[in-house]
Formats: C-alpha cells, structure tokens, sequence
C-alpha cells in the first residue's frame, strides 16, 4: 500500500503521555500509518496503547529486547522505504497541531533535494528549545554536559541563537525528536547507525545526508511541543550511553582536526550574514 507519510515511534516503558503523541500522528488528512516499535522487556504497553491497536494505521511491533533509538526506527523504515516517500522519526515526548505535518511534505514534495525537515521546537511552557546546531567540535560536547552555564556565547553560537529561530535554514545537526526524512535520500545515505544505541545518531545521518548533497532544513513557521526530560543528567546509566555514542561520534568524524566540519559550519554561518 501507498502512504503520504509514515513515521515511528521508539517505545520504552512509556507513561500516558505516550498516546498524546500517536493521536497529533494520526489526527492528520495526509494518508499516514504510524508503526510502534517496543524495546520494553515485556509487552506491557499494549494495555496502555489497546485504543490504537486495532486501527489499521497502526502497527505494533515487540523487540522483547532494548536494541537502541536508531535501530528500532530502522526497522520501520525498511518496513516502508519503498512504499512511503517521506518517513517521520518521532518521539514519544512530543505533542502538535494537525496542520503542520501537511504543511512540512509540501514543503519536501516542492523541493526533493531536501533530505531531511524539522520544525521549530518549544517546551511544555513554550519557550524555544534550540535543538538546530553547527556540527559539534568535543569542546562543545563537554561545555554542555559539564559547565552548561559557562561560555554562553560560545554556546549561543553553536546553537545558531544568532538566527533567532526565525528564518529557514540548512542546518548539519536537527534534532532526532521530530525529523521527517525523503525515503529516496534515506535510499543513497543509508539508515542510522545501528553501532550507536542513542543520542549521537541524529548528528551522525544528517551529516551523511550533507555528504550525499541534500540539505537538510530548520522550518521555522510551524512548531511542535517537546517534552524533554534530559535523562542523560540525571540517570547515570544513561550519561553512560551518552558518552558512549558521544566518544563513537568523535571516533567515526574526527576529534579535534576535522576539515570537513569546520567547512560545513562555515556555510551554515554564511547564512545568517547579511546581505
């Protein structure tokens, strides 16, 4: 079967929230399917999410083992990679209105050399969350995990708060909690990375979306809540994987010397010049 979108939807031992994310999914015109990927130990969240179960849209699927962010959504994608042109990776934290996912494949289906699309992004309270970033050099990794109220201009300018979130741009580093990709640029580039379990994953496929020659776009004229709780400053385990897929990153692009970084964050900066 054909679809407009698809997206999935990585599961973990999800509270109630859960089900406020799958219906701003499925309250949508576009002909969707929404695919459940659980990595919990037991299938418990059935009983949570049985409103869904039997709608056709919906499809869920039991890992009986944690097998990471990235490669539970590859398992949707190669799912739909030939039959649903644009595919969204969606978290479970997250809430929208209904106009924006039409709005979002207009935008793709206008322009196909855009790999992936992101929206802007607020908190619970609406305030910005600055989730559009350069490429991250390791200085910036261990100033926002270990001194996140220093260097705030430093900071500021890695995370493009120059642009004021207002205009459109091709920005290296979207944010894994809402990013619609072109199934056909997802064909050339690859899926995520199985080798990284969580948090470095976004970074690492839409560089490689940049390298195949497909931008990558912040759309700032429509917005989406994020929930975020930022486990990994709270949960040691959790900051375990993070400097685990962290150290993978580095490993994999390059640590202090990376020529390929320092040119795609130049031209993501000529971008906010004046003109």
């Amino acid at each position: 079967m054909q679809y407009q979108l698809t997206a999935s939807i990585v599961l973990y031992k999800n509270n109630e929230f859960v089900k406020k994310t799958i219906k701003s999914f499925l309250n949508s015109s576009l002909q969707v399917k929404l695919f459940l990927i659980d990595n919990s130990p037991t299938d418990e969240l059935k009983i949570l999410l049985l409103e869904f179960l039997n709608d056709e849209r919906v499809e869920y699927i039991f890992n009986n083992s944690n097998v990471g962010f990235g490669a539970g959504h590859n398992i949707a994608i190669k799912k739909i990679i030939e039959t649903s042109p644009y595919h969204l990776v969606l978290n479970p934290d997250v809430v929208f209105d209904a106009a924006i996912l039409p709005e979002l494949i207009d935008y793709m289906k206008l322009h196909n050399d855009v790999g992936i699309i992101a929206p802007k992004v607020l908190d619970e309270a609406g305030s910005l969350q600055y989730l559009s970033k350069l490429l991250p050099t390791p200085l910036d990794f261990f100033i926002i995990r270990f001194m996140p109220f220093a260097f705030r201009r430093k900071q500021a300018h890695f995370k493009l708060k120059q642009s004021h979130y207002n205009r459109l741009m091709n920005v290296p580093f979207l944010s894994g909690c809402f990013m619609i990709f072109n199934t056909a640029a997802l064909k050339q580039t690859g899926l995520f990375d199985e080798k990284i379990f969580m948090y470095t994953e976004d970074i690492d496929i839409t560089r490689r979306m940049i390298n195949a020659s497909y931008k990558t776009i912040f759309y700032p004229f429509v917005f989406i809540y994020h929930h975020h709780q930022r486990k990994s400053f709270t949960d040691l385990n959790v900051f375990k994987i993070y400097l685990k897929s962290t150290l993978y990153y580095f490993n994999k692009w390059g640590w202090f010397f990376d020529k390929e970084r320092n040119k795609i964050n130049q031209l993501t900066l000529s971008q906010l010049k004046p003109e």
